[in-house]
């Protein structure tokens, strides 16, 4: 079985490749052809998720998922939320989104945040939307050299690391993204490829 991963980013391909069954066979957008940019118009993560997963099947025909990804913070009412990628501005910067967040809580002595990612699943003309959650704290300042986006200042509850200190393994285990896939994955294993 085929199925498309609506996303250029090769960080989370690679995590989200080490997470789905054998019996499937993970296509990127580029091995699908799709170089343009996909629409992320919407107010909410999940309505950005279902965007890009109609997006490809309208346009590629192929079955597909997509997901989006948002930090959320207490303090600053969600933000950056659906807008995580581009909080800094559209040039979509790690760097300079984690140096606004940091100086927008400088003051702030409530520093809970979650991260949410929300997938989107196009199969069988239906579509179907699987959550994952990661609850934790921005840290005072970056730490750790893996992961990517705001992993550096994103300390997982129950955690003395940052994502951006952990391995993929642990990461994937207790993480928003992994939490998603993991549902994604149970609902293929038992729900498509045992058809």
């Amino acid at each position: 079985m085929r199925l498309v991963f609506a996303t250029n980013n090769a960080n989370k391909l690679r995590e989200v490749q080490s997470l789905i069954p054998n019996g499937i066979k993970l296509l990127s957008l580029s091995d699908i052809g799709c170089f343009e940019d996909i629409p992320e118009t919407q107010e909410t993560i999940e309505g950005n998720a279902q965007q890009k997963a109609n997006y490809i099947k309208s346009h590629y025909g192929y079955d597909c998922f997509a997901d989006d990804t948002g930090l959320e913070v207490i303090s600053l009412n969600n933000q950056p939320g659906v807008l995580s990628a581009r909080y800094a501005g559209i040039h979509r910067n790690s760097e300079d989104n984690m140096q606004l967040l940091l100086n927008n809580l400088k003051d702030q002595t409530n520093r809970n945040a979650q991260f949410k990612t929300v997938i989107a699943l196009n199969i069988d003309q239906y579509q179907y939307q699987f959550t994952g959650i990661c609850q934790g704290t921005i840290t005072l300042k970056k730490n750790g050299n893996y992961g990517f986006g705001y992993d550096p200042i994103f300390k997982p509850l129950n955690f003395n690391k940052t994502f951006a200190e952990m391995d993929l393994n642990l990461k994937n285990s207790i993480g928003h993204r992994g939490k998603a896939i993991k549902a994604l994955v149970s609902f293929l294993n038992t729900s498509i490829l045992n058809k």
